[in-house]
């Protein structure tokens, strides 16, 4: 067999010394990540304790204190539509990073073929012609592309990139079911204690609607008077059939949360009181946040993923170098195919560089560009988006704290006066008329500090998840101030 030996070295500089027929000049991303530190929180969180320990757990939802309630999450986390969505993007994002990988191998490819044929004597002469042959091949084919420049190799990272988001949006998912379990199940809780009082409402009107009664009849009120108390029934009633409707509701979007059908929020229990956890922010928090919010770190993937293609696009207007080859076996006849005379081999390379396209390749690059500086604009929008969610839950959360300390206090003298109302009743000194006037002003009180309460064990959900809901990932892309760095070498 001859020695065959590749040129390689002449057609690459040849093809170097051609380059700049199409070309990528003038095309530049223009997004800057943020850096985090630059973004100012400090006079907003002023004021809250800080605590190491104040970054949400995994299972965070096993410090509100209720059996049911961590049964219902582990539930939910087992496979919900929700989750199956996220995961099959998942699997598609990975599946995607491996046939990019693929494409950076060679190929080897094994061939058998009949080909027959009767040409007739006036193409060919006899005795060739005017009868039928064949020609039988065996052959093994090599292909491969060498990534001279590192284009596969830069496709490949950005599907990985892309991968590792759709990763991170997964467990994004499941911290988002996570926490809407958790305040559909307070508001179950509300909705109960919401019925509690609308119950107790109903039956103080009823009695004020007779105490009314008995005075119209014994002279002592109107009949404008007694209609003033069927109104207050009236509105009871509606009060306690919203309440019902409320807790039916509520069960319901829970069995939706659990993927299950509606009859699933019938079986579940009364919620026993949560209790929050008290109210901290762990140190360093802008910095921190960038690796404990999930939606941050997928976002920051993106970018890492885009500044790839762009890599593997500028690619694309240099020279490519490909090898291919061929040996085999091709005989007309049977008992031929494996003697020495049927052998043949085919050494093909080749080198190839893009003269004119019409633009293609350019406005290839410029889409590139553009995806990169939305997944930037995308990614400081997120950052910034975190740290405001966090200031805000952290703002509303201490006014609510405040005002539960007063409306507690307004509790507390209302059921105060009310035992004096009862008292006085009692020992003759006042009358029942007082009285029921007085619990009406308990139970309002009563009604505005079950509100609070459900708002502040949702506030503490909402703080959860933005604090990252005890996300942590295993791996990250290079931090803001990189990124930018990183766009800036894309630019060149």
């Amino acid at each position: 067999m001859r020695a065959f030996r590749l040129p390689a070295a002449t057609l690459l500089a040849s093809a170097v010394a051609l380059a700049g027929c199409v070309s990528s000049s003038g095309l530049a991303p223009s997004g800057k990540a943020l850096d985090s530190a630059s973004l100012q929180a400090g006079r907003s969180l002023d004021g809250t304790p800080l605590s190491s320990a104040a970054w949400p757990r995994r299972n965070w939802w096993s410090s509100l204190g209720d059996a049911q309630l961590d049964s219902l999450i582990d539930e939910a986390l087992k496979g919900t539509p929700d989750l199956q969505i996220a995961d099959a993007r998942a699997r598609q994002a990975a599946a995607a990073a491996n046939a990019a990988d693929a494409e950076r191998m060679p190929t080897l490819n094994g061939k058998a073929s009949y080909a027959g044929i009767r040409a007739p004597t006036s193409v060919l002469p006899a005795p060739t012609g005017g009868h039928y042959s064949a020609v039988k091949y065996l052959s093994l084919g090599f292909n491969y592309d060498f990534d001279l420049w590192g284009g596969q190799r830069a496709a490949w990272e950005a599907a990985l990139g892309q991968a590792n988001a759709a990763e991170v949006d997964r467990q994004a998912a499941a911290i988002t079911l996570s926490a809407n379990v958790a305040r559909a199940y307070s508001e179950l809780g509300h909705a109960f204690a919401v019925r509690d009082l609308s119950r107790d409402e109903l039956e103080r009107s009823q009695r004020l609607f007779e105490l009314s009664r008995k005075r119209m009849d014994a002279g002592l009120d109107s009949k404008v008077q007694l209609q003033q108390t069927q109104t207050q029934v009236a509105s009871a009633r509606q009060q306690l059939a919203a309440a019902e409707q409320q807790i039916a509701s509520a069960r319901i979007a829970l069995a939706v949360l659990l993927g299950q059908g509606p009859d699933r929020g019938l079986d579940l229990q009364r919620p026993q009181p949560l209790k929050p956890d008290a109210l901290n922010l762990p140190p360093n928090l802008p910095a921190e946040l960038l690796g404990r919010r999930p939606d941050i770190v997928a976002a920051r993937w993106r970018v890492e993923a885009t500044g790839k293609d762009i890599q593997a696009a500028k690619t694309q207007f240099y020279p490519n170098l490909n090898l291919g080859a061929m040996i085999g076996l091709a005989s007309m006849h049977t008992s031929d195919l494996l003697e020495a005379p049927s052998r043949f081999y085919q050494v093909a390379p080749a080198i190839s560089l893009p003269l004119f396209d019409g633009g293609r390749l350019r406005a290839n690059l410029a889409g590139k560009d553009a995806d990169y500086d939305l997944a930037v604009a995308q990614y400081n929008k997120t950052l910034v988006g975190a740290l405001g969610e966090v200031s805000d839950d952290l703002g509303q959360l201490r006014s609510l704290e405040q005002q539960l300390v007063d409306q507690r206090e307004a509790r507390d003298i209302a059921k105060s006066n009310f035992e004096l109302a009862m008292r006085r009743y009692g020992e003759g000194v006042g009358n029942y008329l007082d009285a029921l006037s007085v619990q009406q002003q308990l139970l309002l009180a009563e009604r505005q500090l079950a509100n609070l309460e459900a708002q502040r064990i949702d506030l503490s959900v909402q703080l959860v998840q933005a604090l990252g809901g005890g996300f942590q990932a295993d791996s990250v892309p290079p931090s803001s101030a990189p990124l930018a760095q990183a766009g800036a070498a894309a630019a060149h």
